[in-house]
């Protein structure tokens, strides 16, 4: 698809080593969530779930996007070889995040307790969200860094951050989860009254709000050393630069919130509809139907904290295509290149379809075993519910790693106000189908699973048809979308077949699950090699593409 070989295809690596680092914090999170789910339980994941939800829109606002926004800046000037201005735009942005993430943490510390006056928030949520308002501060400065090294084209720093975030927020959140219950109510044991359940698990919220702090910490510390080793290098490349001008930092500052701003609207848009969904179900509907506070979040940790949880991991390589692609489309539009723009969307989008896809299908299929593997419970409702809503935000993978990496492309291309409108608008379509379905039907948390997975669809296809416009683009349909889903639904059956025969030989759901998934990636690897989805030129361009190659030539597939 591309002409520039390995070099124009040099993206997909480098989002390959961001996505391999986000999946493997992802698997981090999802390892620890049982042992954690063990401890504070359904309620406690429900107190922490909803607490986040609102720590997220604080965060979204003030920090999250600041790595992709940064990265943008710093790039358009890495290619016209500015490196002084670059130099200065991260310095500008150093002090922009501190004034703007400390009011951010101020206002989520002193925020949450008028929020319960309001009776928005219960108390036992209150000290949860507490918990995290450092963490924003924190945040902001880890993510300068991110993006300063995303702008020069390299995800390694940021992958590795990734990891030792999760490994801290895991070791953290079940160990203070402990021992907060432990010095709480002087025992690990679940008490018999409803009064000391909610103390317990709301104890164990707090303790693994904690993690979260602890992991940012971390992981920031680390992106300062790796700045602290390459300093000399970047003052000796500053000092030569012999580009004529230097920006001042008043134009910095104003191009810095004139990018920053249109970032942060569009990211806190685009994931405002969890803390909506969450306000509708555990706030208006429990009033509504006058339900029990303990049962509702419960049922709200069961959908959030696992099924949710679990559909998300496959989203995090288009997260991760969605970060290496935005400097490489700045560069782009910076010199008007729109062929070799056209090319790397081409390229990113069926990327990001050869791998969703089969997610998609392979959560489906295998949803129960996964949710047993993951998350075992001793309550039978509570796995079969986990079971069904994954089923249900199964579809929702494709929607959200497409409408995420093209929310990406808009922004890298300047058109930063598109995808503000579009999540807006499916923003408002969702929240009045979630509504209309738990008035109307007794779908109860279906209902929220529906209009998460008509929000994603919404957006997705809004934003690609905004990227279409913008740069006269048509997606290639037949090897991007149905040959992966022709490979993805044979895959599916043979998972299904193997986990089947493998249980009623063996008995044990864990190992069939295990041998299930392994059959699954080699027949969808097969399959899309048999039916030509996937070039040899393509899958070189995979992070350790040549491995890959050469095992479809020795098995006769290429």
């Amino acid at each position: 698809m591309s002409g520039n070989g390995s070099r124009g295809n040099s993206f997909i690596v480098q989002a390959g080593i961001l996505a391999a680092a986000g999946i493997i914090s992802r698997i981090i999170g999802l390892l620890y969530r049982g042992p954690l789910h063990s401890v504070i339980g359904d309620l406690g994941l429900g107190y922490y779930q909803s607490a986040h939800n609102y720590y997220t829109i604080i965060l979204l606002i003030s920090s999250y996007s600041i790595p992709s926004a940064i990265s943008k800046v710093i790039a358009q000037k890495l290619a016209l070889r500015e490196y002084r201005n670059a130099h200065r735009i991260f310095k500008c942005a150093m002090g922009y995040i501190l004034a703007v993430g400390g009011a951010a943490s101020l206002l989520l510390f002193f925020g949450a307790g008028f929020l319960c006056k309001m009776e928005v928030l219960s108390e036992q949520e209150v000290s949860v969200l507490r918990t995290f308002a450092p963490t924003i501060f924190i945040y902001g400065i880890l993510g300068v860094l991110r993006g300063y090294f995303q702008a020069h084209g390299s995800m390694v720093q940021t992958s590795v951050s990734q990891i030792l975030e999760q490994i801290a927020n895991a070791v953290v959140s079940v160990g203070a989860a402990c021992l907060l219950i432990e010095i709480s109510i002087g025992s690990m044991e679940v008490p018999a009254d409803a009064a000391g359940q909610v103390t317990r698990a709301a104890r164990g919220a707090v303790g693994s709000a904690m993690g979260a702090g602890a992991g940012v910490l971390a992981a920031l510390l680390f992106m300062a050393a790796v700045y602290l080793l390459n300093r000399e290098t970047i003052h000796k490349r500053v000092r030569n630069d012999k580009h004529v001008g230097t920006d001042s930092y008043k134009s910095i500052m104003r191009t810095i919130v004139m990018v920053v701003t249109p970032f942060i609207l569009s990211t806190a848009i685009y994931n405002l509809s969890g803390t909506v969904n969450n306000t509708i179900y555990t706030q208006w509907f429990p009033a509504l139907r006058d339900l029990d506070e303990v049962e509702v979040f419960s049922r709200w940790g069961a959908f959030s904290g696992q099924a949710l949880t679990l559909s998300n991991i496959p989203i995090a390589f288009a997260t991760a295509m969605a970060s290496a692609v935005i400097p490489s489309i700045a560069k782009l539009a910076a010199s008007n290149d729109r062929e070799a723009a056209r090319e790397k969307i081409g390229l990113a989008v069926k990327t990001i379809m050869l791998l969703s896809i089969p997610c998609a299908v392979g959560l489906f299929v295998l949803a129960r075993p996964i949710t047993g593997l993951l998350f075992s419970s001793n309550i039978q409702e509570t796995e079969d519910l986990v079971t069904k809503l994954l089923m249900a935000l199964s579809l929702s993978v494709v929607f959200y790693a497409l409408s995420t990496l093209n929310s990406s492309i808009l922004q890298g291309m300047g058109k930063v106000n598109t995808p503000i409108i579009n999540a807006g608008i499916a923003l408002a379509v969702q929240t009045v189908a979630a509504i209309v379905l738990l008035l109307f039907t007794e779908l109860d948390l279906y209902s929220i699973a529906i209009a998460n997975t008509l929000y994603s669809a919404i957006m997705c296809g809004l934003n690609q048809w905004a990227v279409g416009r913008a740069v006269d683009y048509r997606q290639e349909i037949w090897k991007t979308f149905l040959i992966p889903s022709m490979a993805a639904a044979c895959m599916g059956a043979a998972a299904w077949a193997v986990y089947e025969s493998f249980l009623l030989l063996t008995s044990s759901p864990k190992l069939s699950v295990v041998l299930a998934i392994g059959v699954a990636a080699a027949v969808y690897f097969a399959m899309l090699l048999l039916l030509r989805g996937i070039s040899e030129e393509e899958l070189q361009g995979f992070p350790k593409g040549y491995l890959l190659v050469r095992l479809a030539k020795k098995c006769r597939l290429m």
